[in-house]
């Protein structure tokens, strides 16, 4: 106990930067969700998903659960790179006590700050820096995170919005084809959805749809 409660009196410079590094730690693991769903892709991925699921009318299936793996991993293996020059130029001097905490965070918001300004629109960025009355920036790091943030999560949901459309045109015409065919046939009674439902798993299957959502989402980044 003694030993624990030195690591926070700070009596020594080890036991401060120890006390630091464990508060960092802490600090990362509380915001690590809104930094997995808001600064990265993990947005775009799981609204597609979402919208090939409704698309198709299956309820629930593939369960959420199995979405959210898919995108996750997904984000992890897109985002890679990012993390990898993250943990390069800040996480690892910084736990090596090469760089002060100021300095290691300047370094970490240099690459995730180039990711989302490459798939952020120029409209929704001016859109907040207006309204922020900011002046145009003369590089990204001049773009503070409290602002570049919110415009890249607008647009990547506009980006996903934009493919989910592309992703409902092929089935809406086979439910409309369906429900064509059984108001001729005077079947208005039964549900069209029940009918379309096998047709529309049958083209995504032939057309390998898993496949072509998947590369549509990596060639997006």
């Amino acid at each position: 106990m003694n030993d624990f409660m030195s690591v926070f009196s700070g009596t020594d410079p080890e036991s401060v930067s120890t006390s630091v590094k464990l508060l960092l730690l802490l600090t990362v693991f509380s915001l690590a969700p809104g930094i997995l769903i808001l600064m990265t892709c993990f947005t775009r991925i799981i609204v597609v998903l979402s919208f090939v699921r409704m698309s198709l009318g299956t309820q629930q299936t593939p369960p959420t659960q199995v979405l959210i793996g898919i995108a996750l991993f997904m984000t992890f293996f897109i985002m890679a790179p990012t993390f990898n020059e993250i943990n390069d130029q800040a996480i690892a001097p910084l736990m090596n006590n090469e760089m002060s905490l100021d300095e290691a965070y300047t370094e970490a918001s240099g690459p995730i700050k180039a990711f989302m300004a490459e798939e952020t629109r120029q409209k929704d960025l001016s859109l907040f820096m207006n309204y922020a009355g900011m002046d145009k920036p003369e590089s990204i790091d001049d773009i503070p995170l409290t602002t570049l943030v919110p415009a890249f999560a607008i647009s990547e949901l506009k980006t996903a919005f934009q493919m989910g459309f592309m992703i409902f045109i092929p089935f809406l015409v086979i439910d409309m084809a369906v429900a064509s065919i059984l108001m001729s046939m005077g079947m208005m009674m039964l549900p069209p959805v029940i009918i379309s439902l096998p047709f529309k798993i049958l083209l995504f299957v032939l057309v390998d749809g898993w496949y072509l959502v998947t590369s549509s989402l990596l060639r997006g980044f």
